[in-house]
């Protein structure tokens, strides 16, 4: 009950576990300027420590900042601690999240992501404002939390360092749930380490046999979940259940389908507890608007069973009263670096034991539980890793290696990792930099990658928008990258006729054959309508998403505009039309992802793995394909095939300029610029090597030259008239 939206007493939170340790804890931050607190999720450490900390006056010197993983859970802690401390929010307490600043000068307690604490320390590396930082869910080990992580070690664990810039040494906590302290407390120097007690009754778990150790490929579990939620409803006694699945279009299906058995039912007769009357069937996952997120940890109204269905936002981050069941399917949806198209792909992965129990943990917060899984004994066994593998383990390290770059982090091999990431990712890493002019051949940032680096987007989007601010035609991408910063605009409603319907309308919105101009059009459509929200109800278009887009928007323009004041930003001027534009400033953020067409409806990729790809069937190119030669595209979906996803037809002379540039340095060259200990020498072998290429380059086009010159229609001719000439020499020195 620790992180809940809605009103809350003083009185209800005065019963969490942690205030037996008030006195404890607030004598530890003053003795330690490195502290390690650890603690079931439900003890209250997210919202109680913060306040705990502001009423002994850490507050009068600074912010006390706490970040986590998820934008849903800063944006719903927040609210629950500004009830608490009967203020409004915004206020004494606020909130941060990527594209969303709920904060002003009065803030003192302050909710935000990882990230947004990343981007403040490039601002300000002494984090001179902050007199306490809380780095809270590190056990969920996302990419920022080990990368702040690693700084604050670095910058202020030593006290005559950590003091530079700042009036009093920054104070830095560090909770978690399941993290192995030990391990932590070292990485730290050793610091201090904390325990509270949870507040849990006890859960019985049972396995189940839909899913075994042959199905990690599978999606039978979502019909098995809404089996299991749907005998839970009817053969339980009262209390909420809690569904865990991987992502949204997964959990609007199994809220549909489950909807439909729930109605089909007569409650005197097949629903065992009679005081059930009747099952409130919601959906929860981090994009979700906040007037949908308020209903979920709302109790249900007298005699309603309340049915979540969730991501894993609800495993860690949220905490939602009157559970009593959980069901969890054993997957979750996670970002991992595919080396076989050499991009991060959302994949549906088996979850970990540690994961395993922390959603069995959701059901024993009240009352005793149970938790049903899907999974068999012998997947748990065979498929379920102990721990999550680290995030800075398995994705790409593009923008992380660009802003310790402009931390002025350059030997970022031996940057303080808690878990090490494999040298072959950072090396990756440069060379994409590289290949995108944000850094130089020695490692060091360019002013491209200065200004790469103030976007929150991934690098190859940030390029095309900066080509696009360049040319003066940043209206045309900045609506995409918007587009592109939120889930699926598009909806996929369950019927036939639906479906139908909707596909009818998706189609006359692809007015041309390039997705980006689609989702450039839908914005545009969307904003100009007189009722936004009734022209996407038309279109089967989510509303929630666009109006996030517009918001989003709405922030990248003023992170431009503040760029484009600065004297050396670029100014080019640009010759053809519109389209060829637009097109051509995607080409120069997209020309890692270029495809050309090879057999049929296959493409291949340009990037040197020559990847086997199809066009996605949402694409207004699907079924089109043998009107592009050349693509480029946003993403890919792998399943039995890999698909390109968000797809725009270009022209080869658009790349062939840039498309040598993925072969022009090998990763293993940058390996000493990882290091930062390029030298003079390697970099004259370097430029000789580049000056031997060119020059054969250059030879081998005089060939090509040559060959064309002879094979052009005059040369045949001349060539022809010549060989005419001497035979007839021949045979007149010939003749008598």
């Amino acid at each position: 009950m620790s992180k809940v939206s809605g009103r809350h007493s003083k009185h209800e939170s005065a019963y969490l576990p942690i205030h037996q340790h008030k006195a404890q804890l607030i004598e530890a931050v003053k003795e330690s300027d490195f502290l390690v607190v650890t603690g079931e999720t439900g003890s209250g450490k997210t919202t109680q420590l913060p306040q705990f900390l502001y009423h002994a006056g850490f507050g009068q010197n600074g912010k006390i900042g706490i970040t986590v993983p998820r934008r849903l859970a800063a944006i719903t802690v927040a609210q629950r601690v500004a009830d608490e401390m009967r203020c409004v929010l915004g206020k004494q307490v606020g909130y941060q999240v990527r594209f969303d600043d709920y904060t002003s000068q009065d803030t003192v307690v302050k909710y935000m992501t990882d990230g947004c604490l990343l981007r403040e320390i490039l601002a300000d590396p002494h984090l001179s404002h902050y007199n306490v930082i809380i780095l809270d869910e590190v056990h969920e080990r996302s990419l920022n939390s080990d990368i702040l992580l690693g700084l604050l070690k670095k910058n202020f664990s030593d006290r005559g360092q950590s003091s530079t810039g700042r009036s009093v040494p920054l104070k830095v906590v560090i909770m978690s749930a399941t993290m192995e302290t030990d391990k932590l407390s070292a990485f730290l120097g050793d610091c201090r380490v904390l325990t509270i007690p949870g507040r849990t009754f006890p859960v019985t778990c049972t396995f189940g046999s839909a899913v075994g150790p042959k199905d990690t490929q599978s999606t039978a579990y979502v019909k098995e979940v809404v089996k299991l939620a749907f005998d839970v409803h009817t053969s339980e006694t009262a209390g909420d259940i809690l569904v865990f699945l991987t992502g949204q279009t997964e959990i609007e299906q199994a809220c549909d389908q489950l909807f439909k058995k729930a109605e089909s039912i007569d409650y005197r007769y097949d629903v065992q507890d009679q005081t059930v009357e009747g099952l409130l069937i919601l959906p929860l996952y981090g994009s979700m608007a906040s007037d949908q997120q308020k209903a979920i940890f709302q109790p249900p109204p007298d005699g309603i069973r309340k049915c979540v269905m969730a991501t894993n936002i609800a495993a860690t981050s949220l905490t939602i009263n009157g559970i009593k069941y959980i069901i969890d399917s054993g997957f979750v949806k996670q970002l991992r670096h595919n080396s076989n198209v050499g991009m991060d792909i959302l994949e549906v992965v088996p979850i970990s034991k540690s994961e395993a129990h922390q959603r069995a943990g959701r059901a024993g917060r009240t009352s005793a539980g149970k938790c049903f899984r899907v999974y068999s004994k012998g997947f748990w066994e065979q498929s379920m890793p102990e721990y999550t593998l680290p995030e800075i383990q398995r994705t790409s390290l593009t923008a992380v290696v660009l802003t310790l770059k402009c931390l002025g982090v350059h030997d970022v091999i031996r940057f303080p990792y808690l878990d090490p990431p494999e040298e072959r990712f950072i090396l990756d890493a440069l060379k994409q930099l590289y290949q995108f002019d944000a850094i130089d051949r020695r490692g060091r940032v360019t002013q491209l990658g200065e200004l790469m680096v103030e976007f929150p987007l991934q690098p190859g989007l940030t390029r095309a928008l900066l080509k696009a601010a360049e040319l003066g035609c940043q209206d045309m991408l900045l609506p995409v990258a918007a587009m592109l910063s939120v889930e699926n605009i598009f909806i996929r409603p369950g019927g036939t006729d639906k479906q139908k319907e909707a596909d009818e309308k998706h189609r006359a919105l692809n007015s041309s054959l390039n997705d980006f101009a689609t989702l450039l059009g839908v914005f545009q459509s969307c904003k100009s309508s007189e009722r936004p929200s009734a022209w996407c109800k038309d279109n089967w278009v989510h509303w929630r998403a666009l109006k996030s887009a517009f918001s989003v928007e709405t922030q990248l323009r003023d992170i431009l505009h503040r760029l484009q004041q600065k004297n050396h930003f670029p100014v080019e001027t640009f010759v053809g039309s519109r389209t060829d534009m637009f097109r051509q400033c995607l080409c120069s953020g997209y020309f890692t992802n270029v495809a050309r067409r090879s057999v049929g409806k296959t493409f291949c990729t340009m990037d040197g793995r020559g990847s086997m790809v199809h066009i996605h069937p949402s694409s207004a190119l699907f079924e089109k394909e043998a009107k592009a030669n050349w693509v480029i595209f946003h993403d890919v979906l792998v399943t039995s095939r890999v698909y390109m996803r968000t797809v725009c037809p270009i022209r080869y002379e658009w790349v062939k300029d840039l498309l040598p540039k993925l072969h022009e340095v090998d990763v293993y060259d940058l390996s000493n610029v990882a290091r930062e200990e390029v030298t003079n020498e390697e970099i004259t072998k370097w430029e000789k090597r580049e000056a031997a290429k060119r020059q054969a380059e250059i030879s081998a086009e005089n060939v090509m030259k040559k060959l064309e010159k002879r094979n052009d229609e005059t040369s045949v001719n001349e060539a022809r008239a010549r060989y005419i000439q001497r035979k007839l020499q021949r045979q007149q020195s010939k003749a008598p």
